[in-house]
């Protein structure tokens, strides 16, 4: 990197908070092969990682290239306790156990994720990284700064703010194995000694990595990626105004998915998993538009007071091929069931709008009693359209939701004495949701009205609200270790499945203790923490017998407890890494539908007594109707764990030389709560990843490969369909600063 936009960066970052490293002590840290200082501001603070009471993870922009994390799922591969796992339109993503497990659009994360301090919405969060400042990844519960939506723990993902100190930049391609490719750059002007803008983009593509057997050739899993950001940064004396555009256009070519072996279309699996066999044709496109404004004003007291306003428009359009195969679709409602076709397709549309605005009081840094306090605004509007075809005949799914989201909160630290400090913080959040829609079956069906016939009313609506925060001590031991330990309380909303039908929020209580230190002179730093959650109302969506409909649930409480470890050292040119994570999860047991056991179409409620299923007027649901005695948490690996080497080889004037080697391994998981070893669980992994990088003043070249063993996977599951990691790919990159 250019060392002016490092320094120019940090000088900012510094005196405005924003989400950058502390890049300058980085570098004088590896002019004398020791560790650089982490510097992250999630807490809306610029604070030394070290010296935060939390468990975090922040990777700058070399961490995440050595790392090989291009987008939000790579993370789980750098970081503990975390597991992202594909899920169609949504990823599974959980922190210790807790998070999303549910594609539904009335339920919302338990991990939050935000790009340039906005929350995202669930769908669309694929998208490629680029011109990032920093990645930081908190685990537990953030009930106080960040609210609801945070019972698992919070993300922040920060794009490069423009610099005022000169023109600067950089430029980047690769090329590599399965036609991937990439450009991607960027370029900071200062316009006058108060005006700045950078703009950045990038363009990133690759072959499928499946061969599709059906009639239609598709091309699902491949990539077709675009994006651009401008960023405009106005800062005449103390105060700051920072304006980001950005939008991303990603076309995957269609979902690539095959049935679950013992599950309803298993038996039609073909080949390998990298051979897919549908039965029409697929695609998947996605847009995202996000811009933010955020204004700071730091008074003579050096109060900061700061306003960030945000708007984003996401939106997924596509057709998917529902049973993955070229499977008979089957008639239920003859005895004994008949063939009458083999198409099961849908044709999806979701587009998500959100509205948000927050207002921060921030005191001054290093203070006997430190405050902020502040207050939230969101408004979400969800429109869905969900068209279906089994065997020509359609099923029509039309909701659309608004969401408001309020929120006023405050923390303070006192220290009691120099090296003692006291935490308290609270938050009071209010939730409202409502919405309208039907299910609507035979439109354009003779003998049904050309709209169809309504089924089942979507509509409905749902308010809730709690007080959450957190109570802390920190001991700061010395210079080079802290301890803590504090009681923290998480809240997810609830909502609602239709007017007589509502599920409460998803709350946790987190206890937990901590120990950072920095040992041998600043050549090794450590985090390791235990927590203890008592998590209960599991949200999750299961059948209900009485409509034959999907809807969410509070089904179940649980326990979880673990243990995480964090190292990085520097000993001359030779630097480690590494990471592993503990996480015991226990569900309550409870009886549901087992929706492995059932025909995956409209069934309709349940037959009264004696009488057969004739779907979708009725259905026996009685045979399929299990209890279990409980399980881990949903998509939560017991073992996480990772380590990284390298070693900077001098060879001459500026030139180095730099070979790097990853492993991460992500343990086995449960996606579903019946617990089959067959169906419900994906297998655990480890992958490899390296490059070797050629460095010489502001130009680079670098060899990289990931996934180096071939390891063949399940990256994912949701419903009756599972997904599969990238193979072996390889290539070399190349690229300069300025």
């Amino acid at each position: 990197m250019n060392r002016k936009l490092l320094a120019g960066s940090t000088a900012i970052a510094t005196l405005w908070v924003t989400p950058a490293w502390a890049q300058e002590s980085a570098q004088q840290a590896a002019a004398q092969n020791t560790l650089g200082e982490i510097v992250v501001t999630a807490q809306r603070r610029t604070e030394n990682l070290q010296k935060v009471p939390i468990a975090a993870s922040a990777l700058d922009a070399n961490d995440l290239k050595a790392n090989a994390i291009v987008r939000l799922n790579d993370l789980q591969n750098a970081t503990p306790a975390l597991s992202i796992s594909d899920a169609g339109i949504t990823s599974a993503i959980n922190i210790r156990g807790i998070g999303l497990a549910s594609n539904s659009p009335n339920v919302t994360a338990g991990v939050a994720t935000y790009i340039d301090g906005l929350f995202q919405p669930p769908i669309v969060q694929a998208n490629s990284f680029y011109d990032l400042a920093s990645v930081e990844v908190l685990r537990g519960p953030q009930g106080t700064l960040v609210g609801s939506n945070s019972t698992g723990g919070a993300i922040f993902i920060n794009s490069r703010n423009p610099d005022l100190k000169g023109v600067s930049g950089y430029a980047e391609g690769n090329a590599g194995n399965r036609g991937n490719f990439g450009l991607e750059g960027a370029l900071n002007l200062p316009l006058s000694s108060t005006l700045a803008v950078r703009g950045a983009g990038f363009y990133r593509g690759h072959d499928s990595y499946f061969t599709d057997v059906g009639p239609f050739n598709n091309k699902a899993g491949k990539l077709d990626e675009k994006g651009g950001r401008l960023g405009i940064l106005w800062q005449p004396g103390d105060f700051r105004a920072l304006l980001k555009v950005q939008y991303n256009d990603r076309d995957i070519g269609g979902y690539a998915y095959r049935p679950i072996a013992g599950t309803e279309f298993g038996a039609y699996r073909v080949g390998d998993i990298y051979t897919l066999s549908y039965d029409t044709p697929v695609a998947i496109r996605e847009k995202a538009f996000i811009t933010s404004l955020e204004l700071r004003q730091e008074f003579a007291s050096g109060i900061v007071l700061r306003s960030l306003s945000g708007y984003q428009s996401k939106s997924i359009k596509g057709v998917n091929d529902i049973d993955a195969s070229q499977a008979p679709f089957l008639d239920f409602a003859q005895l004994p069931p008949v063939v009458v076709g083999g198409e099961i397709s849908e044709n999806y549309y979701a587009r998500e709008r959100q509205y948000s605005q927050e207002i921060n009081l921030i005191s001054p840094t290093g203070e006997t009693l430190e405050w902020i306090v502040g207050g939230y605004f969101q408004r979400n509007e969800i429109k869905v359209r969900i068209g279906q075809l089994q065997a020509g005949f359609p099923t029509d799914i039309n909701p659309d939701n608004e969401r408001t989201t309020l929120g006023i909160f405050a923390q303070g630290s006192y220290r009691i004495t120099p090296d003692v400090q006291l935490q308290l913080g609270a938050r009071y959040s209010h939730y409202k949701a409502s919405g309208v829609g039907e299910v609507r079956i035979g439109a354009g069906i003779p003998g049904f009205p050309p709209t169809g016939v309504p089924v089942a009313d979507l509509a409905g609506s749902h308010q809730d609200g709690r007080v959450t925060g957190k109570a802390a001590v920190n001991w700061t031991v010395d210079d080079n270790h802290l301890l803590y330990a504090f009681a923290a309380r998480g809240y997810k909303p609830g909502g609602f499945n239709a007017v007589d039908s509502e599920f409460r929020p998803e709350m946790v209580w987190n206890y937990e203790i901590g120990w950072k230190a920095s040992l041998f002179d600043k050549h090794v730093r450590t985090q390791v923490s235990a927590f203890y959650n008592d998590y209960s109302d599991f949200q999750f969506e299961v059948v209900e017998p009485s409509t034959g409909f999907n809807g969410v649930e509070n089904i179940s409480k649980g326990k979880i407890k673990g243990i995480e470890a964090q190292l990085q050292s520097r000993f001359g040119g030779f630097s480690f890494d590494a990471n592993i994570a503990y996480v015991h999860s226990k569900l309550s047991g409870l009886t549901f539908v087992n929706t492995r056991l059932i025909p995956s179409s409209t069934l309709g409620p349940q037959c009264p007594a004696g009488v057969p299923s004739a779907p979708p007027v009725c259905f026996d649901y009685s045979s399929a109707i299990v209890t279990t005695n409980g399980g881990p948490n949903l998509y939560s690996p017991k073992w996480t764990y990772g380590a990284s080497a390298s070693y900077e080889i001098p060879l001459g004037g500026d030139a180095t030389l730099t070979p790097r080697v990853n492993y991460a391994y992500v343990g086995p998981r449960f996606t579903y709560l019946a617990y089959s070893p067959v169906s419900d669980r994906i297998a655990g992994y480890g992958l490899v990843s390296g490059l070797v990088t050629l460095r010489t003043g502001d130009f680079h070249i670098e060899a990289y490969g990931t996934n180096l063993t071939g390891k063949r996977y399940v990256s994912g599951q949701f419903g009756l369909r599972e997904f599969y990691g990238a193979p072996r790919e390889y290539g070399i990159r190349a690229g300069f600063t300025f």
